[in-house]
């Protein structure tokens, strides 16, 4: 597959023995993705594995999706709320029992404003994750825009929303589960998808049909992300990803993985 295609890191040549493997599932874990899809391809697999050891999964998609087409005559208020659909059954599928929250940021044009780092840092004030997962920002020769703003906007959110003298409005606010006010909140690990650099490996051997289970939730994206027309083509692209996984796991063991360039001590 092309470095391009969504979610796929760079193959690399670094030593298997400098990666970390397999994080404990955490309690509770947010992805945050550009658009509807993203997730799935980025850390699907990973995301169902903790699901599946008890892990409470949130997403969070920063754009509304409305450029996923080639359909020029296309109704992108339509396909806006098709795509919302997809997303929360892909989510169903991966075994997320948390939130699924929509930015709503026009397609095209995510930037890493402050307003959006409010929201943002007070959705994971909110779900308060030991674990968030993101594009990596500084993956190089990245073509999407809202790939790197996402990426950006997400760390820079993970600053603010971990330091208390941000966006102090917050803590007028009031937990939903608690009870209590706000608080500010800072994750254990970070883990940044499609990376130039990874360094931690998860297995997803038992989970690779989970993730192409919930990625074919997003049927509005077969032509255009997928390249599958017809059932010959999706198989072809299942073929891919399988590969793909499997490619990356091989040298650590694994029958299919998914790689990271995971940050801790943040």
């Amino acid at each position: 597959m092309a470095a391009n295609e969504p979610g796929q890191p760079a193959l690399t040549t670094a030593d298997p023995s400098a990666f970390t493997h397999n994080h404990d599932a955490p309690t509770r874990a947010l992805a945050v993705g550009a658009h509807p899809d993203d997730i799935e391809f980025g850390c699907g697999g990973t995301l169902a594995k903790w699901a599946a050891a008890g892990c409470v999964v949130h997403y969070a998609v920063l754009t509304d999706g409305s450029k996923g087409t080639w359909d020029v005559n296309a109704d992108t208020e339509e396909l806006v709320a098709t795509r919302q659909v997809e997303q929360r059954e892909a989510a169903r599928r991966i075994g997320a029992t948390g939130s699924v929250t929509f930015l709503g940021s026009v397609d095209g044009e995510l930037a890493n404003t402050n307003a959006l780092r409010d929201q943002l840092s007070r959705l994971i004030r909110i779900v308060q994750p030991d674990v968030v997962l993101g594009h990596d920002p500084w993956k190089r020769y990245r073509l999407h825009p809202d790939h790197r703003a996402a990426g950006f906007l997400l760390t820079d959110s993970i600053v603010a929303a971990r330091d208390p003298h941000f966006f102090r409005h917050h803590f007028e606010l009031t937990d939903l589960q608690t009870g209590q006010p706000l608080t500010h909140h800072r994750p254990s690990a970070l883990f940044l998808w499609e990376a130039d650099t990874p360094n931690h490996v998860e297995d997803i051997t038992p989970t690779i049909d989970l993730k192409l289970h919930a990625l074919e939730a997003h049927a509005s994206q077969f032509e255009s992300t997928m390249k599958a027309t017809d059932a010959s083509a999706l198989a072809a692209f299942h073929q891919r990803m399988r590969h793909r996984a499997s490619t990356l796991g091989a040298p650590h063991g694994y029958g299919a993985a998914e790689l990271f360039h995971c940050m801790r001590d943040l």
